[in-house]
């Protein structure tokens, strides 16, 4: 049978048409690459080796043609080699940033710093408080501009909404003249940058985070307006009989309470000589009787200032209530929240009625916190001098390397280094009571303070160190926080603090008030390697000197230190990053031991 050449064209053509038409068409594979594909099946060949191998040698012939083609000097090839590598580097930065956000999204404190029943209504207020204080009318007509100008020479960060304008004097606060007398006799003639910002912000009713270092006057910022809060308050409507507080301030701790209160009564003192109203303040402490605050809430209390526990007693025995407290300070509000007041402090805001301002004051806020605790403030103004977290420029820090056995005697040669009076910090109860019993048996005037001892002793040993009656203080972190002592000469830290906060609060103890002061740190082998990682890059940023045992200490991670937010966001280190922080990983590791053990029916239990 013969076929012409024409009917076997046309034939093909009817097969193509007809294989198109066709969905099931199936496309020929050569003989070879059907082998191949049965031998991948078999699993005597793997294919992602053979892809990577073509791919190489791709990129090579690639690279190769490359330069041949467009004839590219070695240095060009070079530079364009050291470009793709910076790249990778920029990638390698990005992924790790992004990881950092995930993991503090992740720790992020989920439910609100809000009272239960603001929580359980979904009551959100929108606006600030209003106030009847403004600026001086000069300082309204100036421009935008120089009010940055002001802030950037006085190094003042400030985020917000309509931040109100820093002012350079006293008198332009409109305080007052009794409470400027008062500034007078404490030879406080104008303010530090806190102050500039931070009075203006609170008397126009603004809520605000307010970070700077040690010693720079934070105090002020929040008792100053109060006062004239609360002056107002008693021309238009004096206080009767079991009313009040008008403003309310907790503190972490017992003594830095009596400290805010014992301020309070000295300019109180002054605005009565000068025929103003008497503003009532009351302290409410655990360790020392009620019946004295009792007293002053039945003659009507303007203003209060406790401890979350004792505070917490009498809100639960209804023996003082806020509803109508308008103003609220956390004064070290980081340090509370990190003690483990935070469901004491949501129930205490659980028991105001209305709008408050909120104030929230450290010296040491990570992001963590900082973005927790601006669920409970409406359109807050966040006030940083100096990064948070930073050491005070006037301390000069040293570090030493002593032996465990060797550091009660050396103490003595440490005191030597200056004039009294001197603080001893230590972390644990019994090493206060031998140190204190050492310095005794060596004829040093010391006094002792720790949470073990009843509160009599621990304001005597505290008023007997202020007035120079001692010489040596030993404490825990007890008195850290927030004391203020005139003229400490000297800082000695007997142990490295876990954290680096605790270290910064307890040097900040000296070189207050632009006053110069010496902190000496004693660590050996027996601090955490990431500890004293972050002590390194915390002296290096103060550009203190760094001593060779330190600065022989490297991480694999420094190469990230200083991206993005400088240190870790969750606990301030600037040694390390979220990624690696010992701090979350120890609270993660107690929190999964806990799983299971948790008393539902107990009345700390946040969920009931």
């Amino acid at each position: 049978m013969s076929y012409d050449k024409n009917s076997i064209k046309r034939y093909r053509h009817d097969e193509s048409n007809d294989s198109e038409s066709d969905d099931n068409y199936v496309p020929y594979v050569p003989v070879k690459e059907r082998k191949k594909q049965k031998l991948l099946k078999l699993g005597r060949l793997k294919e992602t080796e053979s892809q990577k191998s073509q791919s190489s040698e791709n990129e090579e012939d690639d690279d190769e043609l490359w330069s041949r083609k467009n004839k590219v000097s070695l240095l060009d090839q070079h530079t364009e080699l050291k470009k793709i590598a910076e790249a990778k580097k920029v990638s390698a930065v990005e992924r790790q940033l992004k990881k950092e956000e995930e993991i503090l999204e992740i720790v992020a404190e989920k439910k609100a710093l809000m009272g239960v029943s603001e929580l359980a209504k979904g009551i959100q207020y929108n606006d600030p408080i209003k106030t009847s204080w403004r600026p001086p009318r000069y300082i309204l007509e100036s421009s935008h501009s120089r009010h940055d100008k002001l802030r950037q020479k006085m190094r003042i960060l400030a985020e917000g909404e309509d931040i109100p304008p820093p002012l350079k004097t006293f008198k332009d606060m409109k305080l007052p003249k009794s409470i400027i007398m008062g500034l007078k006799e404490k030879h406080i003639k104008k303010p530090t940058p806190i102050q500039a910002q931070g009075i203006p912000t609170v008397l126009s009713g603004r809520d605000m985070i307010g970070i700077a270092y040690t010693g720079s006057g934070k105090t002020l910022v929040f008792v100053l307006p109060l006062i004239m809060f609360c002056l107002e308050q008693e021309y238009k409507s004096p206080f009767g009989k079991n009313e009040g507080p008008y403003g309310l301030i907790i503190c972490p701790s017992r003594e830095l309470a009596k400290q805010t209160f014992d301020i309070i009564q000295y300019f109180c003192s002054f605005t009565l000589k000068h025929n103003l109203p008497e503003i009532r303040c009351c302290l409410a402490i655990g360790g020392v009787p009620i019946q004295e605050a009792l007293d002053t809430i039945q003659k009507g209390v303007h203003i209060m200032v406790a401890t979350p526990g004792r505070l917490m007693d009498m809100l639960e025995k209804k023996t003082v209530r806020l509803s109508v407290c308008r103003y609220l300070c956390m004064d070290e509000a980081d340090r509370m929240i990190d003690m483990g007041f935070e469901e004491d402090v949501r129930t205490i805001f659980s028991y105001f009625r209305g709008q408050r301002q909120t104030l929230l004051f450290s010296a040491t806020m990570p992001k963590k916190i900082q973005n927790f605790a601006r669920s409970a403030l409406v359109k807050p103004v966040t006030i940083n001098v100096g990064r948070a977290g930073a050491a005070s420029i006037n301390v000069i820090q040293e570090v030493e390397y002593v032996k465990q056995e060797a550091k009660i005697v050396y103490l003595l040669n440490c005191l030597q280094k200056t004039a009294p009076p001197v603080l001893i910090f230590a972390e644990k109860k019994q090493d206060v009571d031998a140190i204190h019993e050492y310095l005794l048996l060596k004829g040093v005037e010391a006094v002792a303070i720790h949470g073990g001892k009843d509160q009599e002793e621990r304001s005597r040993s505290v008023e007997a160190f202020r007035k120079g009656k001692k010489d040596v203080l030993v404490a825990t972190d007890v008195a850290s926080k927030g004391l203020d002592f005139a003229d400490i000469q000297h800082v000695i830290n007997y142990d490295m603090p876990d954290d680096v906060e605790n270290y910064v609060h307890r040097i900040g103890r000296t070189g207050r008030s632009g006053n110069k002061g010496l902190a000496t740190t004693f660590v050996n082998k027996s601090n955490e390697e990431s500890v004293l990682l972050d002590l390194k890059h915390l002296l290096i940023e103060s550009k203190q000197k760094v001593p060779a045992f330190l600065f022989e200490i490297c991480s694999e991670n420094e190469i990230y230190l200083n991206m993005g937010e400088k240190g870790c966001t969750y606990c301030g280190g600037l040694g390390h990053r979220i990624t690696n922080c010992p701090k979350l990983e120890a609270a993660q590791n107690k929190q999964a031991s806990n799983i299971g053990k948790r008393d539902y029916l107990s009345n700390t239990a946040a969920d009931y």
